[in-house]
């Protein structure tokens, strides 16, 4: 025997042509079986059936020819054993007698079909309607606004418009995303909304000044449902009621749903109930919300709905819709090159990016940054991307604190935080993000004693510095500005060089949660300060008090104490 295979190897190197022209035909062979047993219907593994049971049994499923041509990765399907669906594909395979109607292929055919349906349905979800006009001082659709300069896709808008219960969900400029309850304004040509979405390529995010607009078609049953309303307070009729409130409706069935859904669709941001009648309007100087009154004026019963309160004909219970004042949105740079540069300065973790937020709400134009973030530049901080010398910002975010540094500004805004939330806040930033949270693991392992070690003292230094080196210091305290916003803000414009209107800065109350608050749904369930750490920050805040009274400033907020 080993002769012979001698023999034939010594044959095959003399023949090499022979060799591969006999496997060449072998391959052919083979080919032809396996085609053959497809026509035929044999099973090609062992343990299938035939007929009208193929697919069944411990083996693969039958393959016939047009199984083949969709290629191999067929052949590892397994319907018995359970297939994982991604999300738009939703398991609908039935048992084995109604699928072997028909034989595999029509069973297989059956599951496309019915996946590309449950497709549809999700999809449907939101509708395409088409392209329309978008006006920055006019928006088509009025409500809750968003932007996204480096992820927007035409999903992650409709999400956020349905989920707070809008009708239409509009993008704009392959980036802004807008909502709302109807559309105002007129349709315009397909062919301009041409920019693709910044998230997807494969799909249009509208256009200059252009709508791509869906309708939310799952969303138009929870839309009449406004859970998210929120309750502003009980509050005296303004004198001239129907200056201060324009639009009203009689509702002899009154209940907080029903005004409050009546107020959304008339596109206004406060509902006002005083018994059977609903006020729809603005916060404006006329109806500031400034001075509640006590909740029981207003806990006359609503006549549709016992156990709510619907107000009374002196006072009003006053709830904020989901509609977005725009008033106070529109936003662009310095029409001419500023001519001193003010700083809007603080300790990381004090809160710098929601008073950026709040000043460009309150001036209407854009805020600049010592540095660049470019999570803040696709939020819509346009003006992140400026060098902080341009000029073209009403004011620059810093978090320095030498004397070089805070010399090369004309004026500044000192914020100022608690330590112990400020610390807590940029550790949590540095760890999980702008709107994130650090793990526990961070909090429990060396990471926090570290770096309370190292910024501690920065917190201290910070504005001691700033005190020191400062030209024209504007001390603001995060507490202050979250419990008087509409004051601090108007002290932090008048330095700014800005007359802010005050139905301008009425919007800003209503607006004043941006895109980088977080949600505190994760708070520690301790304290992870220690008796030596609060022991040392505690000196801190001494000695940033004692250093604001010696220059005539109040001291810092009594709930810094104690700790």
């Amino acid at each position: 025997m080993a002769k012979f295979l001698v023999k034939l190897q010594r044959y095959f190197r003399r023949r090499p042509v022979r060799f591969f022209t006999l496997l060449a035909l072998y391959l052919a062979a083979g080919s032809l079986v396996f085609l053959h047993s497809g026509f035929s219907g044999e099973a090609t593994v062992p343990g299938s059936q035939r007929g009208a049971g193929a697919g069944e049994g411990p083996g693969l499923p039958y393959l016939g020819v047009m199984e083949l041509s969709r290629g191999f990765k067929a052949a590892a399907t397994m319907p018995e054993r359970g297939r994982r669906h991604g999300p738009w594909f939703k398991s609908t395979s039935k048992g084995p007698a109604e699928r072997g109607k028909g034989g595999d292929y029509g069973s297989n055919r059956s599951r496309v079909l019915r996946g590309r349906s449950g497709r549809e349905k999700e999809e449907d979800r939101a509708r395409y309607i088409g392209c329309y006009v978008d006006n920055t001082r006019r928006r088509a659709l009025r409500g809750v606004s968003f932007f996204d300069y480096k992820k927007m896709t035409v999903f992650r808008c409709q999400d956020n418009c349905a989920e707070r219960g809008y009708l239409y969900a509009g993008l704009e400029f392959g980036a802004e995303c807008y909502c709302g309850h109807k559309i105002q304004a007129p349709n315009a040509s397909e062919s301009e909304c041409n920019m693709e979405c910044k998230g997807e390529r494969s799909n249009l995010c509208g256009g200059a000044n252009r709508l791509s607009v869906y309708r939310l078609e799952l969303a138009q049953e929870s839309a009449r449902r406004y859970g998210s309303a929120i309750f502003r307070g009980c509050f005296r009729r303004p004198d001239n009621l129907s200056i201060a409130l324009p639009v009203s409706q009689l509702m002899l069935n009154m209940s907080v749903d029903k005004c409050v859904d009546f107020c959304t669709e008339k596109e206004y941001p406060l509902s006002a109930l005083a018994w059977t009648s609903c006020h729809c309007g603005f916060p404006t100087t006329l109806f500031t919300l400034h001075e509640r009154e006590d909740e029981q004026l207003c806990a006359q019963k609503c006549p549709g709905e016992e156990f709510e309160s619907c107000g009374s004909a002196e006072f009003l219970l006053v709830y904020q819709t989901q509609v977005q004042d725009n008033r106070c949105m529109d936003r662009r740079f310095l029409p001419t090159r500023a001519k001193q540069l003010v700083a809007l300065a603080s300790f990381p973790g004090a809160g710098n990016t929601w008073a950026r937020h709040l000043i460009e709400l309150a001036t209407g134009f854009y805020t600049g940054s010592y540095y660049f973030d470019g999570s803040l530049y696709n939020k819509g901080f346009k003006g992140e991307r400026d060098h902080w010398r341009s000029g073209r910002t009403i004011c620059i975010k810093t978090h320095e604190s030498g004397q070089k540094e805070i010399e090369s500004f004309d004026s500044a805004i000192l914020l100022i935080r608690n330590p112990y939330k400020a610390l807590m806040a940029e550790f949590n930033r540095k760890y999980g993000g702008h709107i994130g949270f650090a793990a526990h693991a961070h909090w429990k392992g060396k990471e926090w004693p570290e770096f309370v070690a190292n910024y501690a003292p920065w917190w201290a230094t910070h504005t001691l510095d700033w005190l020191r080196y400062g030209k024209k210091v504007l001390v603001v305290h995060f507490e202050d500005l979250k419990r008087d916003l509409f004051v601090q803000l108007q002290r932090m414009v008048g330095l700014l060089g800005i007359t802010a209107c005050q139905d301008r800065l009425l919007c800003v109350e209503g607006q004043k949660d941006g895109n980088f608050k977080r949600s505190g749904l994760r708070k520690l369930e301790y304290d992870p300060y220690t008796p030596e750490m609060r022991k040392v920050i505690s000196g801190y805040i001494k000695t940033v008090d004692t250093a604001l009274k010696l220059r005539n400033l109040s001291g810092v907020p009594d709930d810094y104490y104690p700790r």
